[in-house]
């Protein structure tokens, strides 16, 4: 869609005072998806030449902002560890043609803080870490789980640039599992929920997406009991917070949610065991 009130496209490597009406611009694939009338400038990421996807000495996983689903995906592909399967299911959640996959960025999905954001999903569930970048050159770092604050809001200041996200290595190492529902074949995710079982402690930790308004972790030093599970999601996840919209009614996504969430306690649980 072409944005007729934007007058300007910016290099994001050209320092520039930020002012109403500028954006940043990574892939695209929602700034372009519908009018966008406040907007009067863009600030392009796309030359800022940033590793896509960097596995550090330590361990951990450095994600640009600007590295798309695909580079993600391929990047993947070759990881080791136990957790890397889950970088391809979260990605097979986009459910997204080839020419979203070539497009859209990992920074993108996380601004748009919907609550179906597959990627939101993915470094929540392994305990990322945000890195935001202020026009005044502060840093500051936030976990995923702390950064998408509702639906369609995250915790970035006006200007503030999400750099990239940092999977630890500890998280690596987890074993996942990984549970999706969607009301029709190829539909946007309804629930999303992902476990991840620490080899070092046997601690689990269950993240809760798609079905709620923001992404909701519970961590439990050992696997819980079926009741125990139920009653933490149940504290956790108040009645305004399981989310409600076309793709699915809050009755639905809670009752899936608890489903899943069992199925996940049982898989992790006895491997566990």
């Amino acid at each position: 869609m072409d944005l007729n009130t934007v007058a300007e496209i910016l290099d994001a490597r050209q320092p520039t005072p930020w002012r109403p009406g500028d954006a940043w611009l990574g892939g695209g694939t929602y700034l372009f998806s519908e009018p966008q009338p406040h907007l009067r400038r863009l600030v392009d990421l796309s030359r800022t030449g940033w590793t896509p996807v960097e596995l550090h000495p330590d361990g951990s996983l450095e994600i640009a902002a600007t590295c798309t689903i695909a580079q993600l995906s391929r990047f993947a592909q070759e990881l080791t560890t136990t957790a890397a399967p889950l970088f391809e299911q979260c990605c097979r959640a986009f459910l997204a043609s080839f020419k979203i996959w070539n497009m859209a960025t990992v920074g993108g999905n996380l601004c748009n803080a919907l609550p179906a954001g597959p990627m939101i999903s993915l470094t929540a569930a392994l305990d990322a870490e945000c890195l935001l970048l202020s026009q005044d050159g502060l840093r500051r770092r936030v976990r995923v789980a702390d950064f998408v604050t509702g639906a369609g809001r995250k915790d970035l200041a006006e200007g503030e640039l999400l750099r990239s996200i940092t999977v630890p290595a500890r998280a690596l190492t987890c074993r996942t599992a990984f549970r999706q529902a969607s009301l029709y074949g190829l539909g946007r995710s309804g629930v999303l929920v992902i476990g991840a079982l620490d080899p070092l402690d046997g601690s689990l930790a269950l993240t809760i997406t798609a079905s709620t308004v923001r992404p909701f972790r519970l961590w439990f030093p050992l696997p819980p009991t079926a009741e125990e599970l139920r009653t933490a999601i149940a504290s956790a996840v108040a009645d305004h917070d399981w989310f409600d919209d076309i793709h699915g009614l809050p009755e639905w996504r809670a009752h899936m949610t608890f489903r899943y969430a069992e199925e996940i306690r049982r898989e992790l649980g006895e491997t566990a065991a």
